[in-house]
């Protein structure tokens, strides 16, 4: 494979990673009812970040430097996953403040009394014994891991 193919790949990759993580996201939270805890919304952002990054390598140069950045933003998204799956497998303390579901109308102090809490220390959904955040921790971490192997290749 040549630099510029790597480096096409490297920026389809940067951009579609963060793109189907945060439609994964969504889909999950809208779809079915799985709504993010505050650390749900830390892995959220990098990825925001990563498609911007990740937007910009298409328009602006010098592009190695903008794929770079999504990656690692991308694995910054990762290594939160990382974090909050630990927490969710009690393997080490979280963070104690908890989110909850924003109220929608009728009276406003009601809704927020009956909004479900979203606990960070209990996964809401696993396959094969991952959870969402480890399944980020998964993705993101290989993905950035080959973006950056794709942006230093030499042809």
């Amino acid at each position: 494979m040549t630099t510029t193919n790597s480096l096409r790949l490297a920026q389809k990759l940067a951009l579609a990673t963060p793109a189907l993580l945060l439609a994964g996201a969504y889909i999950s939270q809208y779809g079915f009812g799985l709504y993010p805890c505050e650390m749900c919304w830390w892995q959220r952002w990098p990825h925001f970040a990563a498609l911007a990054f990740a937007a910009l390598a298409f328009m602006v140069q010098p592009t190695r430097v903008w794929i770079s950045l999504a990656a690692l933003a991308i694995m910054v998204s990762g290594a939160i996953g990382a974090f909050h799956a630990g927490v969710e497998y009690a393997w080490w303390p979280g963070i104690t403040q908890c989110s909850g579901v924003a109220p929608t109308g009728g009276n406003s102090f009601e809704s927020i009394q009956m909004a479900p809490l979203i606990r960070c220390d209990v996964a809401p959904w696993s396959l094969f014994g991952i959870s969402l955040a480890g399944w980020n921790f998964l993705f993101s971490t290989l993905a950035g891991l080959s973006i950056f192997t794709l942006v230093t290749r030499k042809a």
